[in-house]
């Protein structure tokens, strides 16, 4: 027969911490925001400098204003 006893805490009747989760999830979703802005930016710095004439330092000039845009509009 199954045992219907409680065995977590919070079926012991321990409070959940509702601000500390969204705390958390606020900062996982704009980490999440952000680190995709950066790695768009990357790839999109990296092509302009491999595929062109460009050179590098085009390139990180063209990441730093993507990531500057890119921040202001998020």
């Amino acid at each position: 027969m199954a045992n219907d006893a409680n065995t977590g805490p919070l079926e012991t009747g321990a409070e959940m911490d509702y601000e500390e989760h969204d705390r958390t999830y606020s900062l996982f979703i704009a980490m999440s925001k952000y680190g995709a802005l950066a790695c768009a930016a990357l790839m999109i710095a990296m092509a302009f400098g491999f595929f062109t004439s460009a050179g590098f330092i085009s390139a990180t000039l063209l990441f730093v204003v993507i990531v500057a845009v890119g921040f202001f509009l998020l």
